[in-house]
């Protein structure tokens, strides 16, 4: 089993950036599929930014703004969030694929307020 779990979240003002961590349990350096989805209050979750096989596909409302990134030693996945607007208020999930299976974190709360 893999655990996952967010951490970076909380309040900034519009045009602020903000950078959420996901922590694995174990080694992460094997794992191609990586990245982070959000939902938003009332709305399905989308995806954000996903990396598989050495490349990242990005949202286009996130492109230029947001960047996924990892630190193997570290087996933490980040997401780096640039002049952030009020539209980007969601709960940030991180997703890791290992052996074709999805795993999911709680998720970790990001509020930008205008």
């Amino acid at each position: 089993q893999v655990q996952l779990v967010e951490s970076g979240g909380g309040l900034v003002q519009a045009g602020g950036s903000l950078r959420l961590s996901c922590a694995a349990s174990g080694s992460i350096a094997s794992i191609n599929v990586m990245g982070w989805y959000r939902q938003a209050p009332g709305k399905q979750r989308e995806l954000v930014g996903i990396t598989r096989g050495g490349y990242t596909n990005y949202a286009d409302s996130v492109k230029g703004r947001f960047t996924v990134s990892r630190d193997n030693a570290k087996n933490t996945v980040y997401l780096q969030m640039n002049s952030l607007k009020p539209e980007d208020t969601a709960v940030y999930y991180c997703k890791l694929q290992r052996f074709g299976i999805d795993y999911w974190g709680k998720g970790t709360l990001v509020t930008v307020s205008s």
